[in-house]
């Protein structure tokens, strides 16, 4: 699978209302990657992401999944193209129970994991599998957002900011979990604040800063660039 090109974004313009958020972001994604988009809040990594999902007002480039042009394409046309995408906001039902979030969304592609799969991946949500949306704690509902997309079929994973203000054993569950999607052959792009979660689990890290990426390098490159990111991040 390395080497094989599966998301390729060139020239990515996009905009709020009349808010320019993005300004010609640039870069791409092999299959079997984790990449990490890394910078300041404010820096476009969020909005990078929704413009992908056609999430953001007007936008213009390109998009290509798997040679496939997307950017003309509504939000669940590109969600079929095989992208499962988790918010920050997670979006959990909180009138559903656990077992029934996980249920709930279409198939996209063959090959989603089963529930048994869902529950040795994340046994805590076994546990609170009838509990309602409400009564599952932040960590519970992250580590449902995740499974929900699993469930789907999608290969290409983006997921925003997943360890944002959880507890630091949650947070070393869902680097695990990355791992193991990544040993699976899933993709995955991530945008991530807690550089310390996101340092050993990525391939490659794109910087980013005013609506464009202005750096990238490899995990093997890391070391000698900590100064300078620390610099970019206020790390």
């Amino acid at each position: 699978m390395a080497g094989t090109r599966l998301l390729e974004v060139s020239g990515l313009h996009a905009w709020y209302g009349e808010s320019h958020v993005l300004h010609g972001v640039d870069f791409h994604v092999d299959e079997g990657e984790v990449v990490t988009l890394l910078g300041r809040n404010g820096a476009g990594r969020t909005s990078t992401l929704r413009a992908i999902m056609g999430l953001t007002g007007a936008r213009k480039g390109s998009v290509r999944v798997r040679g496939t042009e997307a950017i003309a394409l509504s939000t669940h046309r590109v969600a079929r193209l095989g992208i499962g995408y988790c918010p920050e906001e997670r979006g959990i039902f909180s009138s559903l129970s656990a077992e029934e979030n996980l249920l709930l969304p279409p198939t996209l592609a063959p090959g989603g994991m089963s529930l048994d799969q869902i529950y040795t991946m994340f046994p805590n949500l076994k546990e609170r599998a009838a509990s309602q949306g409400t009564r599952l704690s932040g960590g519970e509902q992250q580590m449902l957002a995740v499974a929900r997309i699993l469930r789907t079929g999608a290969r290409l994973l983006l997921l925003d900011e997943i360890s944002e203000g959880l507890a630091p054993v949650i947070v070393h569950k869902l680097a695990e979990m990355v791992l193991a999607l990544r040993r699976e052959g899933y993709t995955i792009v991530m945008v991530e604040q807690n550089f310390r979660f996101a340092a050993p689990l990525a391939d490659r890290f794109l910087v980013m800063e005013h609506g464009q990426v202005i750096q990238q390098f490899s995990q093997a490159e890391l070391p000698a660039r900590l100064e300078r990111l620390h610099e970019y991040l206020g790390v």
